[in-house]
Order: C-alpha cells, then sequence, then structure tokens
C-alpha cells in the first residue's frame, strides 16, 4: 500500500488530476480479481454466476470507462512552480468555489454533529469535500518537489509549506471520517459509494483550480464524461453483491440465572428478535421506558419439602383465572 501510495503521490507531478483521479478504478478491478483468486470462497458451481456474474459485468464496464477517460482526458499539463500555484490559488474561480465548499462542509458537518444525521452520503460528501482538496494539495506539493529535484528549486516558496500542511490535515480528517463511516456501513457501499462521490468532486476542483479543461473540445469533454459514467456503473456493480455482515446482538440465556427454571421444556434460550426494534432479553438502554411498560412479575409459591427421596420443581407458578 506504501509503495501504491508513493506510486500515485508522484504520478500527480507528471499528468493532469482529472485523469489521474478517476483512474483509482483500476484498484477496485484488481482487488475484485485477486479477492476472488486469493480468498478461495468454496462456492457451487452453478452459483458461480449467480454470485459473480455482477462482478465480471462490472469489471468489463470499468475496463471501458478507464479506456475512454484515458483516450479523451485532457493532456495539457503545466508545471507546479510557485508562481503558477500561486496564481491559480487567487484566482477569483477558484476562491468562489472555495467559499461554496466551505459553506456545504460547515451545513453537512452541522447537520451530522448536531441533528445526528449519520447518512452515508452526508458522511461520505465530507469525505469526498476534503478530498478534493487533498488532491490539489497533493499534486502542488509534488510538482514542486519533482521541480526541485530536476534542479529548479521551488522549497523556498512559502506556498510549498501552505499545501504541505493542508494536504496532510485534509488527509487525516479524511481518515477520522472514513473510519467512523466504516463503523455505521458496508465496506462495499463506502467504497462504491465513496468512489463517485470522491472522483466527481475532484474533478470539479481540479478544473477549477489548474483549469484542466481549458483548450478541449466539446466531443473530448463529453467522451470524458461518458467515461466517468461507465466507471460510476462498473464499480457498483463490482461492490453490490457483497455479502453484508450480520451485527450480532448479545441476548440473556434464562439457563444462566440462578435459582430459575428454564423458560422451554427443551431449555431454549431466549432469542432476540433482530427485525424488532425492542426485543426480550436483548442488552439494550430501556432507561428512557416509562415505567408503566416494566414487565410484571407473576406471584410464586414456596412448596413444602417433603422427604429427601421426594423430587420436585421448588417453585411452581399460581394460575390467574380472568377475573383475578
Amino acid at each position: 500500500m506504501l509503495l501504491g501510495e508513493l506510486g500515485v503521490f508522484a504520478s500527480y507531478a507528471f499528468a493532469p488530476l482529472s485523469l489521474i483521479v478517476p483512474l483509482s478504478a483500476v484498484s477496485v478491478i484488481a482487488s475484485s480479481i485477486i479477492g476472488i483468486i486469493f480468498i478461495k470462497e468454496k462456492w457451487k458451481p452453478k452459483e458461480f454466476l449467480r454470485r459473480y456474474v455482477l462482478s465480471f459485468v462490472g469489471c468489463g464496464l470499468a475496463v471501458v470507462g478507464t479506456y475512454l477517460l484515458v483516450t479523451f482526458a485532457p493532456n495539457s499539463h503545466e508545471k507546479m512552480t510557485g508562481e503558477n500555484v500561486t496564481r491559480h490559488l487567487v484566482s477569483w474561480p477558484f476562491l468562489l468555489y472555495m467559499l461554496v465548499e466551505i459553506i456545504l462542509f460547515c451545513l453537512l458537518l452541522y447537520f451530522y454533529k448536531e441533528k445526528n444525521a449519520n447518512n452515508i452520503i452526508v458522511i461520505l460528501l465530507l469525505v469526498a469535500l476534503l478530498g478534493s482538496m487533498t488532491v490539489v494539495t497533493v499534486k502542488a506539493v509534488a510538482g514542486m518537489l519533482v521541480l526541485s529535484i530536476q534542479g529548479n528549486l521551488q522549497l523556498d516558496y512559502p506556498i510549498f509549506y501552505v499545501m504541505f500542511v493542508c494536504m496532510v490535515a485534509t488527509a487525516i480528517y479524511q481518515a477520522a471520517f472514513l473510519s467512523q463511516a466504516s463503523q455505521m456501513y458496508d465496506s462495499s457501499l463506502i467504497a462504491s459509494v465513496g468512489y463517485i462521490l470522491s472522483t466527481t468532486v475532484a474533478i470539479t476542483a481540479g478544473a477549477i483550480f489548474y483549469l484542466d479543461f481549458i483548450g478541449e473540445d466539446v466531443l473530448h469533454i463529453c467522451m470524458f464524461a461518458l467515461g466517468c459514467l461507465i466507471a460510476f456503473l462498473g464499480v457498483f456493480l463490482i461492490t453490490r453483491n457483497r455479502k453484508k455482515a450480520i451485527p450480532f446482538e448479545p441476548y440473556i440465556s434464562m439457563d444462566a440465572m440462578p435459582g430459575m427454571q428454564n423458560m422451554h421444556d427443551k431449555g431454549m434460550t431466549v432469542q432476540p428478535d433482530l427485525k424488532a426494534s425492542f426485543s426480550y432479553g436483548a442488552l439494550e438502554n430501556n432507561d428512557n421506558i416509562s415505567e408503566i411498560y416494566t414487565p410484571a412479575t407473576l406471584p410464586v409459591m414456596q412448596e413444602e419439602h417433603g422427604p429427601r427421596s421426594t423430587s420436585g420443581v421448588p417453585y411452581r407458578v399460581l394460575e390467574h383465572t380472568k377475573k383475578e
């Protein structure tokens, strides 16, 4: 992973941002194929097509989309000197974009933190907005580092360190939001939705900051957009048929309670209903439930013990009539 991320980091210095960002679909294709080969899940031949047909179709669509992206992506590339980065940073289109993004980010963060809006779209939009700033700063830092290595020193420009700090900060907060999303949603759903949202926002940011599509004709732009849509559909189909993990809900075994007999003749435990909002025996916080819903206890009456040879139950439950 470290070598792969270093390769992606270096690639930003040699190609337009709008080309590199959508190519992350290649990692989704590779991981799906490698997973089928190396995980070695047990399956029956008749279930193979039913389980993996969507993955194969998705891989094919992702390959077609990737081909269109590479063919019709912007091919103009600007050297990332300190002057160029500063000029792009203070341009009015990017400042307007930053204003809109900050307002949208604050609104989403307010609903997420204060209103408990834990929808996956809300969380991954926060990640995508941070990710757009990450890729913008990564391209600037990588380009200035490459120029410095080639002999044109760029490390004496303050904008390099501003971009570096923004890159690290946005990457850390992205990881924090992704960690929170992974605790609430399936990883395959996060991968597909996150790829679509992050790619869309990142391409928009790159087009505004680096002016990637300036000078491109309408046909190339339309074919590039079509390639993105096909790649989006391919990634969605690849992750569509992944099994969702069933969350474990602990329950109380009535057998484990001392002095109590089994609730069932066969000694079965009380299992919770996973589909119900409240299930008997589940370890849930019921502090907010009114006292009127407190379960009533049946009166018990202790029998007199007979001789030691006589066997009997220590307690019995009294039956009540309808009037009582």
